[in-house]
């Protein structure tokens, strides 16, 4: 599985936190299920085929695709019988080609199943490549997105009598705020800053401005958390 500590993106997006998302369409009487899923680690992903070929255990097809991590390295796709490169890949490049905002494709974490019952009407190659394109992009346009962020923890080690002030300063500048520690001798206060060189420099300039300089903004581990699109 690939590091998301490690990775080059700083931001992504993925699908929101929930039960898994459903979009059906019908083409020339062909019942086309798209089955989305969260999908941060393959097994998740690889999972999503299992549970529904147990419960469409009657339909022909369990075409699949998922992409996986920041930097989307992991990409996978299956035709399930479906003649080859009209399901899988087809699907695989409606998930990484979906634009999440004008001009940027991010979305990843993310499996795509599309059960497909057969209608009686052939729909020839060209046919089922758009008929499963187009079932997962329908399901993408509907389903509930977010971004996925990558901040860096900073700690602030403050006087016990100072932390309050500090830290309503702070929120009012803007900061987001981790869970506060409490120690023997001070109160440790953790921001959670865009993990760029940028955003940390900008961070200490500020604590420097509140504290006369007294105070040392210290860097450490990252978290990935959803925020608002």
């Amino acid at each position: 599985m690939e590091n998301e500590d490690d990775s080059r993106a700083t931001t992504y997006t993925t699908l929101a936190v929930g039960s898994d998302f459903r979009h059906e369409l019908e083409i020339r009487r062909s019942r086309f299920i798209t089955v989305l899923r969260r999908s941060p680690a393959e097994e998740i992903a690889r999972s999503l085929v299992s549970d529904l070929r147990r419960e469409f255990h009657d339909a022909r097809h369990h075409c699949s695709a998922f992409v996986i991590g920041p930097d989307r390295m992991i990409q996978r796709s299956s035709d399930d019988g479906e003649p080859s490169g009209t399901a899988g890949i087809p699907m695989l490049e409606a998930l990484i080609k979906r634009e999440t905002a004008p001009g940027v494709t991010d979305l990843s974490d993310v499996s795509a199943v599309v059960v497909r019952y057969f209608g009686g009407i052939l729909l020839g190659a060209g046919g089922l490549v758009r008929a499963y394109s187009e079932s997962v992009s329908a399901a993408l346009e509907r389903a509930p997105l977010v971004h996925r962020r990558r901040l860096r923890l900073c700690v602030i080690d403050v006087p016990h009598a100072e932390a309050g002030r500090l830290e309503n300063e702070l929120r009012s500048a803007g900061y987001v705020m981790a869970e506060t520690g409490y120690e023997p001798r001070h109160t440790v206060l953790r921001v959670a800053l865009p993990d760029d060189a940028a955003a940390i420099s900008a961070a200490r300039s500020r604590l420097a401005s509140l504290t006369a300089g007294n105070l040392e903004l210290r860097p450490q581990g990252t978290e990935w958390v959803d925020v608002p699109r």
